[in-house]
């Protein structure tokens, strides 16, 4: 038979009593602020609104509401009665102790998809949703950092987690009104953190949910599941985190892009490095160590949420479709080939032959200019919605390379040139099989003698396996580091 010791746990709003295998917890009669419990009926209010809130997560650990009485039998207060939860089955101890929690993980991010699903969906609920409201709680926090630049915070990396997230959300507009009509802002759980959650043999229970402002539950349900990836991050733990998000994806149906996984997390990881930089502000030394680590978290997301235009160029038989796709398949990015196209707008399937003589047929310069159009508008459209774009084309005109310069720049997004080269490529041409291409040696040579200078581009050697060329091309596009699970996700393309 299992005994519990008696505890007592205080924090800024309120006292837990634990008792056998009960905890009671009293709420102070404070006004903070941003939560009133000043007087009984507010606590008495409050208690029963957090036992409806979180039953939707632990239904049987919320047991009810129950009165402190004073004689001769009026109440004076009130207690959440909760089921006493064995501390040694806490997700944070757990994972600091390398036990296995994956099947845990996965049963959480089944739960809180259940929950996001059966949420009610108003007009009020989605507001928060919103990309403009997303950037001023964004812009709260910068500037609520500031004072501190310098003394709590290294100054240089608050200002780039500053600079790249404004960057990513000017043009992404589009992104955060489809997750709206998409369903994705729920009311939610709102601060899902590892010292919350007890991985019980029959399931997990998740407790306390944010239930003293309804604003604040209100949220793009993957930014939900981003506050407990950031957290498994803060333990050390990125590769659980990758797994919770995806199971997450999964469950919820969510083919968000990566751009998005990696920007709620940073949010929720600044919003903790905030929250160090007020604390070393009332004293506590040892928060300026919390707030570097939380913003190495954001920025490291950041960076691996940029949203980029990658341009994949060279001669024909050089292997750029080859890249490409491997590219795409690693990295979850949509690959937009320029043959492809080109026969799509001449109303031809892929695989049919249509050779011309070099500028002729559909490969004039009317044909290829409206093959590049085409490009760089689907890639626009793509950039809005927060995906990451390969455009497969030879690139061999400076104009079009310009062109896809400006597009980039109008999305906010970073362009990274690759031009693949190797001394294969004319054997290459005679060997490989019919596919969109109907380019031959002497049309590549003729390419070659009109090809403008590409200074800019990075070549990339194709003459290995594709597994070389890849890797060399991701140090390029994620110098910062790998981040492939993260992407690894389904496609979804706007319409």
């Amino acid at each position: 038979m299992e005994t519990w010791a008696a505890d007592v746990a205080e924090t800024h709003a309120g006292v837990v009593f634990f008792a056998g295998d009960r905890a009671y917890k009293l709420k102070k009669p404070v006004d903070l602020g941003f939560l009133d419990f000043s007087t009984r009926e507010r606590r008495e209010r409050a208690c029963h609104r957090e036992v409806e809130l979180n039953r939707r997560f632990a239904p049987d650990v919320y047991l009810g509401v129950a009165d402190v009485v004073m004689p001769p039998g009026t109440p004076c207060d009130h207690l959440v009665v909760m089921r006493r939860m064995p501390a040694e089955r806490r997700l944070s101890d757990l994972v600091r102790a390398h036990a296995p929690v994956d099947d845990a993980l996965r049963a959480i991010a089944r739960l809180l998809a259940r929950v996001h699903a059966a949420s009610p969906r108003s007009a009020e609920i989605s507001a928060p949703g919103t990309r403009d409201a997303l950037r001023e709680r964004w812009i709260a926090s910068f500037d609520q950092v500031r004072p501190f630049h310098g003394r709590a915070i290294d100054a240089s990396d608050a200002g780039e987690v500053e600079r790249l997230t404004l960057r990513f959300l000017e043009s992404r507009e589009p992104l955060f009104t489809a997750r709206i009509h998409e369903g994705r802002i729920v009311d939610g759980h709102g601060d899902l953190m590892a010292d919350d959650i007890f991985c019980l043999d029959d399931g997990p229970r998740v407790l306390d949910c944010l239930d003293f402002d309804d604003r604040l539950r209100r949220l793009d349900g993957l930014d939900d599941a981003a506050f407990l990836a950031m957290d498994l991050e803060r333990l050390d733990s990125p590769h659980l985190a990758e797994h919770f998000v995806s199971w997450y994806a999964e469950y919820a149906d969510d083919p968000a892009p990566p751009s998005l996984r990696h920007h709620y997390v940073a949010y929720r990881a600044f919003v903790r490095a905030k929250v160090a930089c007020l604390r070393w502000g009332q004293g506590d030394t040892h928060a300026a160590g919390d707030a570097g680590r939380y913003t190495g978290i954001a920025l490291r997301h950041l960076y691996a949420g940029s949203v980029g235009l990658i341009l994949v160029g060279g001669l024909p038989g050089t292997g750029k479709t080859a890249l490409s796709e491997a590219l795409g398949d690693r990295l979850g990015y949509t690959v937009l080939g320029s043959d492809r196209i080109r026969k799509e707008l001449a109303e031809l399937s892929p695989d049919t032959p249509a050779p011309a003589p070099y500028g002729t047929g559909i490969y004039n310069a009317f044909w290829t200019r409206r093959t590049y159009t085409e490009l760089l508008t689907r890639a626009a459209r793509l950039l809005s919605y927060g995906e990451s774009v390969i455009v497969d084309a030879s690139w061999t005109s400076a104009r079009h390379r310009a062109d896809a310069a400006r597009t980039a720049e109008q999305a906010h997004a970073d362009l990274i040139s690759l031009r693949c080269d190797t001394p294969l490529a004319g054997e290459r041409l005679h060997t490989r099989p019919r596919g969109a291409s109907d380019a031959d040696p002497t049309i590549a040579a003729q390419m070659a003698q009109s090809a403008d200078p590409w200074p800019e581009a990075i070549t990339i050697d194709t003459s290995g396996p594709i597994d070389d060329s890849a890797e060399r091309a991701l140090r390029v596009i994620r110098p910062h580091g790998p981040d492939h699970a993260w992407q690894r996700r389904p496609r979804m393309a706007p319409d």
